[in-house]
C-alpha cells in the first residue's frame, strides 16, 4: 500500500474507474457519443436553435430552484441546487445541477438518506501540488453525480486567497494563480470525464463573504489579469469546463453576473470561450443589462428578485432591446457545453445507482494524506516512536469525527454526521451546520498502535485534561476553527480559548503535537512551545485513517501549504474582514425589526485590492515580511536536496535539477521554480511545480519549464502579455522562502494575445 500512496495520484483514478460501481458508468458512456471539438458542437448547436421556437429558447435560459420549484415542473425536481427542463422533440435533455465542490452535496440533508462521498477540503487538494490528486477527486465527484442523476455539477473554485479569513478559503485552492488554475483545471477535467459538465466559478474576484452581495472589488486591469484572471484562464485552458458561473460581487462597479468586460471582453473575446456563463443563485439584478452584457443563463430564479430572463426576456427580444441573435447565442452557449462535454448525448441513469462508496473512499483518504503539511517537527516527534505507550488526545470531537467546512459545499458523508450543530445566526444560518464526518482520529490512531494506551479527553474540564496530558507519554491536540461560505471569520486566532489550552498543555507536557483542522491559516501563539505541528485542513470523510497514518509514519507527509501563514494579524493586506461591522449592524437591525428585514436594502461598499497581482507569498517579499510559514513549506520524514542545476532561457526558462532523497524514508517532494527580472523590485513569481515520488537514496533528473505568462506583464496597451527582454533570476527551491538555489538567464522579449 506505501508503493500507491507516494505513486503518482494518476492511481487514484484508477480507483474510480475499476470498482464495483464503475458499470453504471461504462454503461452509460457505451451509449454516448464521442465528444466533439467547440467548433463542432457550437455548429450543431446552431442548427438545434435554428429549429426553435422563442418559447422553446426562452425556456432554456432561466432555470428552477427545486426546493422552492413545486408545481413548475412535469418532471421530478429532486432536491438539489437546481433544474432545466429539456425539449424532448429536439432531444435537448434536462439538466439537474447539484453543489459539488468536495463531492456531491446535499447541504441540511434535503435528499434524506442520500449521502457521497466527501473529499478534504479544496486546500487540501492544493496542498498536494498534483494535477493527478486533484483530476482523481474530480472524477470521483462526477461518477457518484451520474449515478446520483446530475448532470451539471457546481464545481471547480479557483478564487484566489487575498485574505487570510476569508470563510470560503476552505473551498478554493490556495493564493498563487498557477497552482490554482493547474488544480483547478485538472479537476474540471475529472469530473467531466464522466460526460457532464463542471462550471468554473467565481467569475470573478469573489474573495470574501463579508456583504458578498453587495461588495464592489476595486483593483486595475493589468492586476486583475495577472492573479485571479490568469487563474481562471489557466483552468480554462487545461479543464475546458461547459459553463462559468458569475460571481454574487461587483468588479469595478459592474455586478460580475452583468459585467460586459468580464464577459464580453475578457471571457468570450479574448479567451473565445464557447460555453455559457450561468448566474450564481440570486446574483441576477437585470434583464436587458445582463443579457446584452454576456450572462446566458439565470439560475435558482426563485432566490432573485424577479424571473429576470423569462417573460422578461422575451418581451426585450420583441421590443429589440436584447437582439434576437443575441438570445440565440445564449441557448447556443447552453447547448454547446452540454454537446462538447458529452452531456447532451448521454443520459443519466432513469433511476438512482449507488455509486461504489468503497473505492471512492480510498480517493478521499489519498487526497487527505498527499494535502496535509507537517508544519514543524523538532526533535523528530513524529512519526510517533514505538517507545510511546501512553497517548492521550485531547479536543476536537476526535474521538467521534473530523471538522468539515459549511455552506454550499457541505457533503452528506458516508457514515453519517456524529456531530451536528445547527446554527441561530449569520449568513449561513439557513443552509448550513457545523458538521463532522465519521472518521474519528481516536479510532484510528488505536487500530494503528496495537499495545499503546491510548486515552481520550474532551479538554472541557482543564484540571482533569492537564493532568491527563502529565502523565502520558505524548499528548495530542486536536485544534478545530470552524468555517463557512456566507461568513468571514472575525479574526485569525482560535475560537473558544483553544490557544490558552494548547499552552496550558504544552506547559505540562513537552511532547506535545497540535493537529489543526481549520479552515485555512490560523495565529500560533504557543508555537514556540509545541514541538510539533501538523495541518490537517478540513480532511473529509476518511480524515481520521489519513491522520493516523500521517502520525503514525505508515504515510510520509508530503503536503506543501498552498497559502502563507502570517505570523500575527497585521501582517496580511487586511487584518479583519472590510464591512464587517457594517453588516454586523444590519444584521443587528434586522433583528429586532423582523417585519423590516425582508424589505432591507444593502448598501454596497468597495473593497480595495491594494496588493494588486502580489496576492499571498508575494505581499510578503514585497512589504519584507517574514510568515509563520511560507507558501509551498512543508517538511518530510525524509530530506530532499536539490543540485546540478542546468538553466536555459530563450522564449521561456527551464531548469533542469537533481532531486535526491537522502533520508531513509520513502517520500514526495515538490520542487518548485520562482522568477522575477533581474534588478526588478517585483516578488518572485512560481512559474513551475512538479511533484514526484523518491525511495530512499534515489535521484531523480527533473526538468520545470516555467508558464510564459508568469514570466510576463499584463499590458493593457497591447493588449496582451508582454515578456521584457534581458535578464531574469531563478530560483529552484523548497517553498517561496527558499533562495539557496539561484541562478540568471537571458530570457528574449516577445508578446503574447491576452
Amino acid at each position: 500500500m506505501t508503493g500507491l500512496r507516494f505513486a503518482s495520484g494518476l492511481a487514484l483514478i484508477a480507483l474510480v474507474t475499476a470498482g464495483a460501481g464503475a458499470p453504471s458508468i461504462a454503461q452509460t458512456k457505451a451509449q454516448a457519443k464521442t465528444p466533439v471539438s467547440a467548433k463542432a458542437a457550437r455548429a450543431r448547436a446552431d442548427r438545434i436553435v435554428g429549429k426553435m421556437t422563442r418559447a422553446e429558447k426562452i425556456a432554456l435560459v432561466h432555470g428552477l430552484f427545486p426546493p422552492l420549484a413545486a408545481g413548475k415542473s412535469s418532471n421530478q425536481l429532486i432536491p438539489s441546487a437546481g433544474h432545466i427542463d429539456g425539449i424532448p422533440r429536439l432531444g435537448v435533455p434536462l439538466t439537474r445541477e447539484s453543489d459539488a465542490s468536495l463531492g456531491v452535496a446535499n447541504q441540511v440533508e434535503q435528499r434524506i438518506g442520500d449521502v457521497a462521498t466527501a473529499l478534504p477540503s479544496g486546500l487540501a487538494t492544493a496542498a498536494s501540488f498534483d494535477p493527478a490528486i486533484a483530476r482523481a477527486g474530480g472524477a470521483m465527484i462526477g461518477a457518484e453525480a451520474r449515478d446520483k442523476r446530475f448532470n451539471v455539477l457546481l464545481a471547480g473554485g479557483v478564487n484566489l486567497t487575498r485574505d487570510p479569513w476569508n470563510g470560503r478559503n476552505f473551498e478554493y485552492l490556495g493564493e498563487d494563480p498557477l497552482l490554482a488554475g493547474t488544480l483547478g483545471g485538472a479537476h474540471i477535467a475529472g469530473v467531466q470525464s464522466n460526460r457532464i459538465v463542471s462550471t468554473i466559478k467565481h467569475f470573478a474576484l469573489n474573495a470574501q463573504e463579508t456583504g458578498r452581495l453587495v461588495v464592489d472589488a476595486r483593483i486595475d486591469e493589468a492586476a486583475l489579469r495577472m492573479s485571479d484572471l490568469l487563474a481562471f484562464q489557466i483552468a480554462i485552458e487545461k479543464g475546458r469546463p461547459g459553463s462559468v458561473m458569475c460571481a454574487y460581487n461587483k468588479v469595478n462597479g459592474d455586478w460580475s453576473c452583468e459585467n460586459p468586460h468580464l464577459l464580453n471582453d475578457v471571457l468570450k473575446r479574448d479567451w473565445s470561450y464557447p460555453g455559457w456563463v450561468m448566474s450564481d443563485w440570486g446574483a441576477v439584478h437585470s434583464t436587458v443589462k445582463a443579457a446584452n452584457a454576456g450572462l446566458d443563463q439565470e439560475s435558482g430564479e426563485e432566490l432573485d428578485k424577479a424571473v429576470y430572463f423569462g417573460a422578461a426576456l422575451g418581451e426585450a427580444v420583441a421590443k429589440g432591446e436584447v437582439p434576437e441573435a443575441r438570445l440565440n447565442d445564449m441557448v447556443a452557449r447552453y447547448l454547446t457545453g452540454l454537446i462538447e462535454t458529452g452531456a447532451f448525448d448521454t443520459p443519466t441513469p432513469a433511476q438512482a445507482v449507488t455509486p461504489d462508496y468503497a473505492a471512492h473512499a480510498e480517493v478521499a483518504q489519498r487526497t487527505a494524506e498527499a494535502g496535509i503539511v507537517l508544519l514543524k517537527n523538532e526533535g523528530d516527534l513524529l512519526p510517533l516512536a514505538a517507545t510511546a505507550k501512553r497517548i492521550v488526545v485531547i479536543g476536537g470531537n476526535a474521538d467521534v469525527g473530523v471538522l468539515s467546512g459549511g455552506g454550499s459545499s457541505q457533503v452528506r458523508s458516508v457514515g453519517g454526521a456524529p456531530v451536528e450543530i445547527p446554527l441561530a445566526y449569520g449568513g449561513s444560518a439557513s443552509f448550513a451546520r457545523i458538521t463532522y464526518h465519521a472518521s474519528s482520529p481516536l479510532l484510528a490512531l488505536r487500530k494503528a498502535l496495537p499495545g499503546v494506551e491510548v486515552q481520550w479527553m474532551d479538554g472541557r474540564n482543564l484540571n482533569a485534561t492537564l493532568a491527563a496530558a502529565k502523565a502520558a507519554d505524548i499528548a495530542i491536540f486536536f485544534a478545530t476553527q470552524w468555517t463557512t461560505e456566507a461568513d468571514d471569520v472575525p479574526d485569525l486566532r482560535l475560537p473558544n480559548q483553544q490557544d490558552a489550552l494548547i499552552a496550558a498543555i504544552a506547559g505540562v507536557q513537552p511532547h506535545t503535537i497540535a493537529v489543526m483542522e481549520t479552515g485555512g491559516p490560523v495565529l500560533m501563539p504557543w508555537i514556540a512551545k509545541v514541538p510539533a505541528v501538523v495541518q490537517a485542513w478540513y480532511p473529509g470523510q476518511r480524515g481520521g485513517e489519513a491522520l493516523a497514518a500521517i502520525l503514525t509514519g505508515q504515510v510520509n507527509p508530503s503536503g506543501r501549504l498552498p497559502i502563507t501563514f502570517p505570523a500575527d494579524a497585521s501582517q496580511p493586506p487586511r487584518p479583519r474582514p472590510v464591512g464587517l461591522d457594517q453588516m454586523k449592524g444590519l444584521e443587528a437591525e434586522a433583528a429586532s425589526n423582523p417585519a423590516a428585514a425582508s424589505t432591507m436594502t444593502l448598501p454596497s461598499f468597495p473593497v480595495d485590492y491594494v496588493e494588486g497581482a502580489d496576492v499571498g507569498y508575494r505581499w510578503y517579499e514585497k512589504k519584507g515580511l517574514k510568515p509563520l510559514f511560507p507558501f509551498g513549506y512543508g517538511l518530510s520524514y525524509t530530506k530532499f536536496t536539490y543540485g546540478n542545476p542546468v538553466v536555459t532561457g530563450g522564449r521561456t526558462i527551464r531548469v533542469t535539477v537533481d532531486v535526491t532523497n537522502s533520508g531513509q524514508r520513502e517520500g514526495a517532494d515538490v520542487p518548485q521554480l520562482y522568477v522575477a527580472r533581474d534588478g526588478d523590485v517585483a516578488p518572485m513569481r512560481l512559474a513551475a511545480f512538479q511533484r514526484i515520488a523518491l525511495k530512499p537514496g534515489e535521484t531523480r533528473r527533473v526538468t520545470l519549464t516555467a508558464e510564459p505568462r508568469i514570466l510576463a506583464d499584463y499590458d493593457t496597451g497591447l493588449p496582451g502579455w508582454r515578456i521584457a527582454g534581458g535578464t531574469y533570476r531563478v530560483a529552484v527551491a523548497h517553498d517561496a522562502n527558499d533562495r539557496a538555489m539561484v541562478r540568471t538567464v537571458a530570457v528574449q522579449a516577445q508578446t503574447m494575445k491576452p
